[in-house]
């Protein structure tokens, strides 16, 4: 059974119900009341942080009521002052109702969240800042969050900020632009769907019918506009190829695959050009066979997968300064294009500063880091072909020239040039531009770099040297480590590389008792030497 230290009761399962349902309250066992005592002190202590009448009671030695208690828990909870913690086991079904009966008691409600901030697109205005509160009155907001694909129809999982959705409503998706119709709506509970016949602020629903919304579109009505804020999807790290085992199965496998990678945002599939195999990108390893095993359980697909491969990036070594001469002539008009570009990689500090003064200025930043700036002077460069160079910098970033992998990091900027009044034109110098920052690569050499996640392990506390031995061996820089009654915990940056079957490993030098996660941190040099590289190109 569980102690509860709110109500200082027993709280003991019914053996007899099939169901597990029914518990009763009992005495605390004498064994455990002093224990309880201790850890009910502990508790008055921090939730006085939320509330001086509770405090005033605990200091005048009074009894404290148990709704007291629980007022005194949920707005400490609200202020983010404390965090009620909960014990119990789903497997063998002890204080699962007690969670529930927390999350109602403890856990801010819709009216308590406060109202929503979203954005509005006016036709030559920038976007309008716009909030919804969370009344029934207010016009529809709700974000579609998860997407579940069935045999009979998707199944949209949308969460009501404000307003009410109701079944054959006729909806707007702010975010594609496109009209929808809402056939039915459920309340899911477990295997169970209740059918709504309305659904408010605050409420979680299942809805049937939406054709063209997908995670993180934005549901409103067509005369009152809004727009969400959006889910943010980190990008994969870790690749695998996926090959059908019969060639007769690639349409199925390309539609299961459109499926499986519209309901998980976090993964990615593609085609390598030079390959041609089908390579999907996820989070991590567990990430990517659990994805696999989706695929496998469609009838009629068959597939097989190569040796995941880590998603590298790669930045220049140094500063480099170039000049490309593209003169191409043929029978007719010829192309014409001189420029002179400086390259230069940038660090960790000069990215913030750039990024900060972006979102100063309302502009966002570019994912990869690429950032393009020309100083022409005296039109030696016309205006209209600066956007072709650097349409070419970013079309060459895309893959480098001496591995496959993206270019990042880096400041590009057009210093000089020339053109002719006939044989130059746009393409020409995005052509320029490709073949300049090819060389630029070739001549500054390349840095390449690894993605770093960020690992928690814990495990008993007789193992933290065989964890610091196997993290230094993975090539990892560990970060912290702590020790609290027998166990330990160990922080560290390891590269994703070092990290392949690291479940398996540390299961089986710990016999199954330590357990870690693992995120996503930054990207870090690494030597080519150690890297898992494809051939390389060029030599």
């Amino acid at each position: 059974g569980i102690i509860d230290l709110v109500r200082m009761k027993f709280v003991k399962k019914d053996p007899t119900d099939p169901k597990h349902l029914r518990y009763t309250f009992e005495e605390i066992p004498a064994e455990f009341r002093e224990q309880a005592e201790e850890y009910r002190h502990h508790l008055l202590d921090a939730a006085t942080l939320g509330d001086d009448h509770l405090m005033e009671l605990v200091l005048e030695g009074h009894d404290i009521p148990e709704e007291v208690l629980r007022r005194a828990i949920r707005a400490g909870t609200l202020a983010n002052k404390i965090t009620p913690v909960h014990c119990g086991s789903a497997k063998a079904f002890h204080g699962i109702q007690l969670l529930l009966d927390a999350v109602v008691d403890y856990l801010p409600s819709p009216a308590d969240r406060g109202a929503v901030p979203g954005t509005v697109a006016e036709k030559g205005k920038e976007k309008a800042r716009i909030e919804r509160r969370p009344d029934a009155k207010e016009p529809l907001a709700a974000l579609a969050f998860k997407t579940v694909s069935e045999p009979t129809g998707d199944l949209v999982y949308v969460r009501i900020y404000s307003g009410e959705l109701h079944p054959k409503d006729d909806v707007f998706n702010a975010s594609t632009g496109k009209e929808e119709r809402v056939a039915r709506i459920f309340r899911m509970m477990g295997d169970r769907r209740d059918s709504l016949e309305v659904a408010g602020p605050g409420e979680i629903v299942a809805v049937v019918g939406l054709k063209n919304t997908f995670t993180g579109n934005t549901l409103c009505p067509r005369e009152n506009p809004i727009v969400l804020e959006e889910i943010r999807f980190p990008e994969p790290v870790i690749s695998q190829a996926i090959i059908p085992d019969r060639a007769t199965d690639e349409a199925k496998l390309g539609e299961a695959l459109a499926k499986l990678v519209r309901d998980d945002p976090t993964l990615r599939c593609k085609t390598d050009a030079e390959t041609n195999q089908i390579i999907l990108s996820g989070m991590g390893e567990l990430h990517l066979e659990v994805a696999v095993d989706k695929l496998q359980r469609n009838p009629g697909i068959k597939v097989s997968v190569g040796k995941p491969m880590v998603a590298y990036r790669q930045t220049l070594s140094q500063p480099v300064k170039l000049e490309t001469r593209y003169i191409k002539q043929t029978g007719g008009r010829g192309k014409y294009a001189v420029i002179y570009m400086e390259y230069e990689p940038l660090t960790k500090e000069q990215i913030e500063e750039i990024n900060e003064k972006l979102e100063a200025a309302g502009e966002k930043p570019d994912p990869n880091n690429l950032y393009f700036d020309e100083k022409i002077f005296g039109g030696v460069v016309p205006r209209e072909y600066i956007p072709s160079v650097e349409e070419g910098f970013r079309e060459a970033c895309q893959k480098g020239a001496k591995y496959g992998f993206p270019c990042v990091d880096i400041k590009a900027t057009l210093t000089d040039g020339k053109y002719h009044e006939v044989d130059s034109s746009q393409d020409a110098f995005r052509l320029a531009a490709m073949e300049n920052f090819r060389d630029a690569q070739a001549q500054a050499g390349i840095t390449l770099l690894e993605p770093i996640m960020k690992v928690v392990v814990v495990a008993p506390a007789n193992y933290l040297g065989d964890l610091t031995r196997d993290v230094s061996r993975r090539r990892g820089e560990i970060l912290d480590t702590s020790m609290d009654k027998g166990r330990c915990q160990l922080t560290a940056f390891v590269p994703l590389a070092e990290l392949f079957g690291y479940t398996t490993e540390l299961r089986n030098f710990t016999s199954g008792t330590a357990s870690f996660s693992m995120e996503p941190s930054h990207y870090a040099p690494v030597k080519e030497e150690l890297a898992d590289l494809p051939v390389t190109v060029g030599k």
